[in-house]
């Protein structure tokens, strides 16, 4: 067998789904309902991006704000599409990397997982940073007093020493995953039904100022303002695939894992779309300030009602929104690394499964100290931004390698089939590069430097260790 033989051999997807669960001295359990494990995706999509991408789109969209979320829901929607067919076929834990080992190869693969480590472990860092702000924020409205920076900013920020409060946040995340998968979608559920209702409540305060004169001129930068706007809110929908993440402790996987994925796409959806239409109504659009954008929400909310009080509960859904995307997020990273190390490109340890609680100790131990090293010490800034080229790249994977499984294995059993195939992965892969054409050029710098970093590991760990490989061998 030739090197580009071995370098591109797709791992059957029967044998995928066979080992779905099986770990190093023990398996996964199967736990998480329906419901769960729609509140995954829904807490890993419905983060701080609504508390503070809303004061950067209107500017640039106007009231049209409310189309340009729309606009990205739709965009997302293909890719979602995409997703919910596969993790109806191939019901395991690696998501868009067991995927793309199925229909595109192993190298392909490695890409893809290499992307979501990027994604994951640096965006949930990054979002574990800010976590210390927010909480500042609702101390400062509660009680009148704030956290020193020294102990809520990073070194290199004004007075930071060390980010404690970003460390907490992880070392709280991995205690609950650590102690069981089904009790940390419990935990999540609380969450996102938390940040939901603070959302609502958010909205009912907004409507009692509501003006509709707010709403003239509705698209005062046309349309070119309308998909600058979309492009910008589209990174606020990342995050719907994170019940693909859990595919081997879900109770009912084929049938579980696509209406998850679909349902909380649209959940989140309803909620951008209420929160931008209440916001708009309650203030003109030229109003919001895209430099002071972390408290829009919370002045918004103040400003309807000529009182403090209702701010606060707004930032208090902040603090609760950041928990929930720390969770799932760090849950997703390590189940797509027992994956791949159950095929043998990365190290053994990430596929050890505690027998007791039945869950990946180290693996999650491991991903945890990475983390809070990240939030703690390294001030990410630009380089969060960076996680998204690579979360479009697997999203663009995910895409083609529908149109691949169809075409070479269309009798394999699928409890969901993408509508109005071919014409839905085709969009959607296309959707995901004109994203991705549109980042700026230190991301696509940033990106190409951590593939370079992502082939050399291969080449001289995963090459060598890949199971697939030792048997052709």
């Amino acid at each position: 067998m030739t090197l580009a033989q071995r370098l591109f051999r797709t791992k059957p997807t029967e044998r995928i789904v066979a080992e779905g669960g099986q770990g190093e001295g023990g398996e996964l359990r199967r736990s998480m309902s329906l419901w769960q494990l729609t509140l995954f995706s829904v807490g890993a999509t419905l983060g701080t991006g609504i508390f503070v991408i809303l004061g950067q789109a209107v500017p640039k969209a106007g009231p049209a704000v409310v189309l340009a979320f729309v606009l990205a829901a739709i965009t997302a929607l293909f890719s979602a599409l995409s997703y919910a067919e596969l993790a109806g076929t191939i019901p395991v834990s690696g998501s868009s990397y067991s995927y793309a080992y199925a229909t595109l190869g192993e190298l392909v693969a490695w890409i893809c997982g290499w992307c979501l480590m990027l994604e994951y472990a640096v965006s949930v860092a990054a979002v574990a940073v800010g976590w210390g702000e927010y909480l500042n924020s609702f101390l400062r409205s509660l009680f009148g007093f704030t956290l020193p920076d020294a102990i809520t900013r990073s070194p290199g920020q004004d007075g930071g020493v060390i980010n404690l409060t970003g460390v907490l946040i992880v070392a709280l995340a991995t205690w609950l995953l650590m102690y069981g998968a089904s009790e940390s979608a419990t935990a999540n559920a609380i969450f996102v039904l938390v940040k939901i209702a603070v959302l609502v409540f958010f909205c009912v305060v907004a409507f009692t100022a509501f003006q509709t004169g707010n709403f003239t001129p509705f698209a005062p930068m046309g349309v070119a303002g309308i998909t600058a706007a979309a492009s910008q809110v589209f990174f606020s929908y990342i995050g719907f695939d994170a019940a693909s993440t859990a595919g081997e402790e879900a109770k009912n996987p084929k049938r579980d894992l696509p209406l998850a994925i679909i349902l909380s796409l649209a959940i989140v959806t309803v909620v951008y779309v209420l929160v931008a239409v209440a916001a708009v109504g309650a203030m003109p659009w030229t109003d919001f300030d895209p430099e002071h954008t972390e408290a829009s929400l919370s002045y918004i909310a103040d400003l309807a009602v000529g009182a403090t009080w209702p701010g606060l509960i707004v930032s208090f859904g902040a603090v609760i929104a950041i928990a929930s995307v720390v969770l799932t997020v760090i849950y997703g990273q390590t189940r797509i690394l027992f994956a791949m190390s159950r095929d043998g490109l990365i190290p053994r340890i990430f596929q050890r499964v505690n027998p007791r609680r039945q869950v990946p100790i180290a693996n999650t131990l491991i991903v945890a100290l990475f983390i809070s090293v990240l939030a703690g010490l390294v001030p990410l800034g630009q380089l969060a931004e960076a996680t998204s080229i690579g979360t479009l790249f697997a999203f663009a994977i995910v895409n083609i390698g529908v149109l691949v499984l169809r075409y070479r294995s269309p009798e394999l059993p699928r409890s969901f089939r993408t509508p109005l195939f071919p014409a839905t992965p085709v969009l959607g892969a296309i959707f995901c590069v004109i994203v991705m054409a549109g980042l700026a050029g230190v991301t696509w710098l940033a990106f190409g430097l951590w593939m370079l970093l992502g082939l050399v590991c291969y080449f001289l760990y995963g090459y060598g260790h890949s199971r697939l490989n030792a048997e052709v061998r």
